[in-house]
């Protein structure tokens, strides 16, 4: 076994230096800039000034919208550890590709797997947030490298509990009840979940809970992922038709589709926050604090295994 990695020096992906200075302060770490720009062609150059001799370079990217990220992103970890770095790991708060976990089609490809072998051969851990596990039961059956979910559920609990009068957590469909109770048990607020109803192939109503103990309260829709608003708005609509007060929108990771913030608005909901996995100007909750330890522990697991 080697000498043990003694510290982190997080490299930021262009456009999230900030995140990666947030994340320095908590784990004690090193910076280190990467230049990157585009030559005439359209191919990336990447050049990493500092020293990371002795070091876990700590890869943070923000991977929404991935594809022109991720080329930056496997070129940088292999630049950094061809710089010297004893292990290489990736924080990335919102993880892609997730969505094609099965061939609903013949010879569809299976994305998110593709995507778990190309990370794996490329990092030594990754620590995300909430990755959208529908038929995965955790990340350990598509990554082959160590992998950590934090759970953004006591960031949500802290702003809903601090900035919204008398809530009432909602989760709009049965997916979402995982992160609903988690949230509502923090501060042991009342929760209910929604569920869908399917009639033929198109038509689709929203059953809304029993709220009738629940007047005066301001329902807070929750869930993990906005990108079009359809959910969060039919269901806003059916608490609406319910007598229930103009809903709160939070979201774990707010993708935000060309329409999504006026298809909210339209609907009456009267405010809508996300954490800062993605950059969006409704980006009000933190996730550094959640960060930080999940980052230090895997650190220090990979220089253990060393």
């Amino acid at each position: 076994m080697g000498s043990a990695v003694t510290s982190n020096t997080l490299i930021a992906l262009p456009g999230d230096e900030a995140l990666a200075e947030s994340l320095a302060g908590g784990l004690d770490a090193a910076i280190a800039a990467l230049e990157y720009r585009r030559f005439p062609d359209g191919e990336s150059y990447l050049r990493i000034h500092d020293s990371l001799q002795e070091t876990t370079a700590v890869l943070v990217a923000r991977l929404d919208r991935p594809d022109p990220k991720i080329p930056a992103l496997l070129f940088a970890a292999d630049l950094a550890r061809d710089l010297g770095a004893s292990a290489v790991g990736l924080a990335a708060p919102y993880l892609p590709y997730m969505r094609q976990d099965i061939r609903f089609q013949p010879g569809e490809a299976l994305t998110s797997a593709s995507f778990a072998r190309w990370v794996s051969r490329h990092f030594d851990w990754l620590v995300t947030v909430d990755p959208h596990l529908h038929r995965y039961a955790g990340l350990n059956e598509i990554y082959s490298v160590p992998a950590v979910a934090v759970s953004a559920a006591p960031a949500l609990a802290e702003w809903i509990f601090t900035n919204v009068e008398k809530p009432v957590i909602i989760g709009p469909d049965v997916e979402s009840s995982q992160w609903v109770e988690a949230v509502a048990a923090r501060h042991g607020l009342p929760w209910r979940v929604m569920h869908k109803q399917r009639f033929g192939d198109r038509e689709v109503r929203i059953a809304v809970p029993d709220l009738s103990a629940l007047e005066g309260h301001t329902p807070v829709l929750l869930d993990d992922i906005v990108s079009s608003g359809a959910t969060l708005a039919r269901a806003a609509e059916a608490l609406s038709d319910a007598g229930m007060a103009s809903p709160v929108c939070a979201v774990v990771h707010g993708l935000f589709s060309e329409s999504c913030r006026e298809t909210l608005k339209a609907v009456g909901v009267r405010r809508l926050v996300c954490t800062d996995s993605v950059q969006a100007p409704e980006a009000g909750i933190v996730l550094a604090p959640l960060l930080t330890p999940a980052i230090e522990r895997m650190s220090d697991c990979a220089a253990g295994r060393r």
